[in-house]
């Protein structure tokens, strides 16, 4: 973690040992991650992020690879590489496909998604770019997903935009 523009927690400093346990438990083999290590550098954030993030990657009903999908659109468009390199892995594991993960980092819609994935780069676009998202959108992924799941998308949009910025910001 060359760069960081915070020193990054340790193994060895304070820090509450449940929350310590509770981060290692979420990532695929165990260990801390870059982004982990410096959230525990305020416990209080590092508690409330994972038990948000944990959520949105562990227990939305909107399927995994639509959450990844999102998650990979969200890093390639504020170029949080670390996000990326992340959530590329995850959303291959989840359906997606190189070519798809290639068209995520272009300008524009690649019609190589489907109509629900179309539907769900169009939100996160217009959310990470402009912030307001267009009602019909709304109502079209409404149809496509129910109002469970579009709530779901539009929180992942968010977090993950969150994720990036704090990713950006201290040059993670």
């Amino acid at each position: 973690m060359t760069g960081v523009r915070i020193t990054p927690w340790q193994d060895g400093d304070p820090a509450p040992a449940d929350l310590v346990e509770s981060m290692k438990a979420r990532r695929p083999n165990g260990e801390l991650i870059g982004i982990d290590r410096v959230l525990l550098k305020s416990f209080p954030l590092a508690t409330g992020w994972n038990g948000l993030l944990g959520r949105v990657r562990a227990e939305f009903d909107l399927d995994l690879e639509y959450r990844e999908l999102i998650m990979c659109r969200v890093a390639a468009l504020n170029r949080a590489e670390f996000e990326w390199n992340v959530h590329k892995p995850a959303y291959l594991a989840a359906g997606g496909t190189e070519a798809k993960c290639e068209a995520l980092r272009g300008d524009g819609i690649d019609p190589l998604f489907d109509e629900k994935e179309s539907a769900l780069l169009e939100l996160t676009d217009q959310s990470t770019r402009n912030v307001d998202v267009d009602g019909q959108l709304i109502d079209e992924l409404k149809s496509l997903f129910g109002e469970q799941q579009t709530v779901e998308a539009v929180a992942t949009v968010a977090a993950y935009n969150m994720v990036s910025r704090f990713l950006v910001a201290l040059a993670i």
